[in-house]
């Protein structure tokens, strides 16, 4: 399946400017190629490609709405590393894992304070076509520890700390829900004072084994757990 993104609306689909820019000049797909066109919120239009010089269109032949996404939700807020290049790994993985929802967490500890946020959610589109996902995650901006709390469900959230020191169950003893919410740290982990102050909002710390992982490997560790409940 050749799944490219565009707009979907009223039995027309459209497909996105540098999507044609790519069909065009670095694919070179020929006029009558059979393509899909996503809008990344559940429906695909299926038809035949039209090349009109440097644009690229498709006739409609078939449109499916509200195709079915994953039946998990997963929300995982994490730090951006320091090295941008493995949050983006991190990104990728994850989204092909079916991750509902990405937000970046500003910590104590979180040493990169500017994102790229435009390039991280072009990275998930890709990755989303890349795994034929008619549904598309949620990328969030940077956002501090405090007020992101402010909003989360301290029922279905969990944080992944390193202290051994404190209480923290084991990843497999969670329970089944229907949708979750993890909390990652940066390099470094969170801080004692951010540990006890998740604990006082009600978020459970969890262990994710007796290895320290680095904060993308915990976050793919996370998505893919999250992945193999699904299928």
């Amino acid at each position: 399946m050749k799944l490219f993104f565009g707009e979907i609306d009223n039995g027309k689909a459209l497909i996105n400017e540098e999507e044609q820019q790519h069909i065009v000049k670095v694919l070179r797909m020929k006029d009558g190629e059979q393509i899909h066109i996503t809008d990344g919120k559940g429906n695909v239009a299926s038809g035949k490609l039209i090349i009109e010089g440097k644009k690229a269109g498709i006739e409609v032949t078939e449109i499916k709405t509200g195709t079915a996404d994953f039946s998990t939700k997963l929300h995982i807020a994490i730090a951006p590393t320091k090295n941008i290049d493995r949050i983006e790994f991190f990104v990728e993985k994850a989204v092909e894992m079916g991750i509902s929802e990405i937000t970046l967490l500003q910590t104590e500890k979180t040493e990169r304070k500017n994102l790229n946020i435009d390039k991280i959610k072009k990275q998930a589109i890709a990755a989303s076509k890349q795994s034929l996902r008619f549904h598309f995650p949620i990328i969030n901006d940077l956002v501090k520890l405090p007020d992101f709390l402010k909003n989360v469900n301290s029922d279905t959230t969990f944080v992944a700390h390193c202290n051994e020191n404190l209480e923290r169950i084991n990843l497999n003893e969670i329970p089944k829900l229907e949708s979750y919410t993890f909390l990652i740290g940066p390099e470094g982990d969170f801080s004692d004072k951010e540990i006890l102050f998740l604990a006082e909002k009600g978020i459970k710390a969890v262990s994710l084994g007796n290895q320290r992982l680095r904060t993308e490997t915990a976050g793919v560790f996370v998505a893919a757990w999250n992945y193999e409940k699904m299928i």
